[in-house]
């Protein structure tokens, strides 16, 4: 399995084309903080919606401490998604001071 750590990840995914960072926690984790431009998609929901996922951009997969991101990391190799889980998730994130958006 893959991982990469925060510090290696832009700051911002606004505007970024080559790369997604996919925020897979619930909807209230999201809005109490989450990296600005990223995806979010409900680990529940991924499923339904990988065609909301571009196959050829690099993958990054958050979620609140690392076990989630994991686990859908797991998942999309197995229906042919190339994935990278980023170590620590939003815990990470904050610890490192790296700057987060509330809200919907």
């Amino acid at each position: 399995m893959s991982q990469v750590s925060v510090t290696e990840l832009p700051e911002d995914f606004t505007g970024v084309t080559d790369s997604i960072l996919l925020d897979v926690r619930e909807a209230d984790e999201w809005a109490n903080g989450h990296v600005r431009g990223a995806v979010h998609i409900p680990l529940g929901e991924v499923p339904g919606r990988l065609d909301e996922i571009d196959m050829d951009a690099e993958l990054y997969v958050i979620c609140h401490s690392g076990g989630r991101s994991i686990r859908m990391c797991q998942y999309l190799e197995q229906v042919g998604y190339e994935a990278t889980t980023v170590r620590g998730g939003m815990l990470a994130w904050a610890e490192h001071g790296r700057p987060i958006e509330t809200g919907e």
